[in-house]
């Protein structure tokens, strides 16, 4: 539910009253597998480690903070989606989580597909080597560049977000001499309960052409109609970090009975419907993820049974899972600095990053688990609030948690389940340098995308 901002920041001085918050862990020291990576474990000595390699000598060799990403649990969870929903549908990666090089090309060494929605996105899906006819390209607002970019390169479908860009699409293929393959993104009118900004299928937002009052219709007759495109299916996505699938349910309805629709004014059958992503990952050890093996059942059999009932044939379905392939894979390992405490309320923590590197915890109001990783601690546990370096009340990074009342500057602890978004959205705030991603595999770590330097700043500054 949404709150009014307070003016000087979100949640400034907002205090949890006694009994709100969960009562702390059993065991401060444990690692909850739900929302940490395949990988991470306490060593012997009670360090956690994550590929084999210690915290301790990741933070000495590449600095804190730091993104750290667990290849391996990236690729069983690309290929657990791509089984799950076998060859006679497409999964495609949602760049806009995370996206890199070298995640690209993981991602196509494992049989997926990746969507993007911006020109730098697709720079670096095709620099990465991503075969162009596996990209769809995403967007509300396609510049003519880009859409004629995405053109020439021949991405496999352009998703049509407006009827202005249906006939800018058009006119652009057409003058290119090709014939797009396009999909119509379109509002289903299905509150998806989540954040309301990051609920997408409601008509009182940006994205896609309304269902109701016959504008989705209206789409695809124009579409229809135009030599430069060709339309081969309908786009629905309902939102971000959703656990019910009741919502998917309504949607897949609603853009069947559009599927009936077309085929009984047009005389044609629409080969492809995208169900678009979203699914929920754990944060807390309260959240309950669906695995992918379940989604695609539940998915197949709403689309099936709706098509059924229309007499349609089953089109092929594509999803667009990005946060719930790569959110767990990866932390963020930070260093403690100084140590607040607020004799009746909590413990503030201060760590050297913040909402720079992790925004989500101000912008949706986010929940995440925090734990001390350089070490494991028998002290009582106290009330933390985990807070950033940046000049804003607001600049925090797990709300509440229980952290060990011995917690010393120069501690390390970490942030789990933070590979979706964290990296994709971080700033310069205060002129703060974006930490590194360092990925580690088999006892082996490196950069894929290295720490940002005072001279990457100031060659942006012309002065």
């Amino acid at each position: 539910m949404s709150r009014s901002a307070h003016p000087a920041g979100p949640r400034h001085a907002d205090v949890l009253p006694e009994g709100h918050y969960s009562a702390p862990p059993a065991d401060l020291n444990a690692l909850d597998p739900k929302v940490w990576a395949q990988t991470v474990t306490r060593d012997e000595d009670g360090v956690v480690t994550v590929g084999g390699i210690p915290v301790t000598r990741l933070a000495e060799e590449y600095g804190t903070p730091a993104y750290v990403l667990d290849e391996a649990d990236f690729r069983a969870r690309a290929r657990a989606w791509r089984t799950a929903f076998g060859a006679d549908a497409d999964v495609f990666y949602a760049g806009k989580a995370f996206l890199s090089r070298a995640v690209v090309r993981w991602l196509h060494e494992e049989g997926l597909n990746v969507d993007v929605c911006s020109g730098g996105e697709l720079a670096t899906a095709l620099s990465a080597g991503m075969p162009a006819d596996r990209i769809a390209f995403h967007g509300n607002n396609k510049s003519v560049d880009e859409i004629t970019r995405a053109v020439e390169a021949g991405v496999g479908h352009i998703v049509l977000d407006s009827f202005q860009e249906i006939v800018r699409v058009a006119h652009i293929a057409q003058s290119l001499g090709k014939r797009q393959k396009v999909l119509i993104r379109i509002t289903v009118g299905v509150e998806a309960h989540t954040h309301e900004f990051i609920a997408t299928a409601h008509e009182d937002q940006k994205f896609g052409i309304p269902l109701a009052g016959g504008q989705a219709a209206e789409a695809v007759r124009r579409a229809l109609q135009l030599d430069g495109l060709e339309l081969v299916g309908i786009h629905s996505h309902i939102g971000s970090q959703i656990f019910d699938m009741s919502g998917f349910e309504v949607a897949a309805h609603r853009v069947v009975s559009l599927l009936k629709a077309v085929r009984d004014e047009h005389g044609v059958e629409l080969p492809e419907i995208d169900l678009g992503g979203g699914l929920g990952i754990a944060y807390t050890s309260d959240d309950d993820p669906r695995e992918p093996h379940e989604i695609a059942k539940a998915l197949t059999e709403i689309v099936t049974r709706e098509c059924e009932a229309a007499k349609l044939r089953t089109p092929r379905i594509s999803v667009e899972p990005g946060r719930a392939i790569v959110g767990p894979t990866a932390f963020t390992l930070y260093e403690v600095g100084t140590i607040k405490p607020l004799d009746g309320l909590r413990t503030y923590v201060s760590v050297d990053g913040g909402m720079s590197d992790n925004i989500r915890t101000a912008l949706y109001d986010a929940e995440y688990s925090v734990a001390l990783v350089s070490r494991t601690s028998d002290a009582e546990p106290m009330l933390a609030r985990v807070v950033g370096k940046h000049c804003e009340s607001g600049d925090i990074v797990v709300k509440d948690a229980f952290l060990p009342s011995d917690l010393a500057p120069g501690d390390l602890i970490a942030v789990p389940a933070t590979g979706a978004y964290c990296r994709s959205m971080a700033s310069n705030y205060n002129h703060v340098l974006r930490p590194p991603v360092v990925a580690v595999d088999g006892g082996e770590a490196r950069v894929i995308v290295r720490r940002e330097t005072e001279e990457d700043l100031l060659r942006l500054d012309v002065g």
